[in-house]
């Protein structure tokens, strides 16, 4: 990588940063672009540059840290080529996932308020790593789709459909213990994850 290349890795990452910290304490609504580049250290104009508006760099972070969470799950993962069955290695992925999650609150609040289909689709459907060691999401999601052994029915419902019934379930039982808490929630969480899985294999 060039001085130049490196130069713009750096800026774009301290914009992403700074949204990111911007967005978890202030707040979207209330943070401006002007306030982004300030505390990143950049110009209005460099914004521009990497963003085209606010909506832009947000939906671009939702793909970064969703990307750089499932990055982490994929490399433990990877530890354990016991794991064969899709079932075991989407539910491997969720529950570690999840234990993130847990761990980092802050996360969690800004993945769940703004993860709505519409904008993860579009956000990890046009996310390019930056890192060449870096998984994309869909990519591997599919890639499992199509060398599994069993073919399935509508493979991006059922991603839909696993997506947002972790990011609400997750969102109650972490902060609020509601219905339960997490942990007591996890077996009838993963259990209802198998069977959409199941219902979706083609017999």
């Amino acid at each position: 990588m060039s001085k130049i290349d490196k130069k713009k890795k750096e800026k774009k990452e301290s914009l992403l940063a700074t949204a990111f910290e911007l967005f978890t304490t202030t707040g979207f609504n209330k943070t401006s672009i002007s306030d982004i580049s300030k505390n990143a250290g950049v110009g209005k104009g460099t914004f521009y540059l990497y963003f085209r508006d606010k909506y832009d760099i947000r939906n671009k972070l939702i793909a970064h840290k969703s990307n750089e969470l499932f990055n982490k799950a994929h490399n433990e993962l990877l530890k354990h080529s016991d794991i064969i069955d899709i079932e075991d290695k989407i539910i491997f992925i969720v529950d570690y996932t999840i234990d993130e999650l847990k761990e980092n609150q802050r996360l969690l609040n800004f993945i769940s308020k703004n993860l709505g289909w519409g904008i993860f689709k579009n956000a990890l459907t046009n996310y390019s790593p930056s890192d060449e060691n870096e998984v994309s999401f869909l990519d591997y999601y599919m890639n499992m789709i199509n060398d599994d052994k069993y073919k399935f029915k509508a493979p991006e419902v059922m991603l839909f459909l696993i997506i947002e019934l972790v990011s609400s379930t997750c969102y109650s039982a972490i902060l609020y213990n509601e219905p339960l808490s997490i942990d007591d929630l996890k077996p009838y969480l993963y259990s209802t994850i198998r069977n959409i899985i199941k219902d979706n294999i083609i017999d």
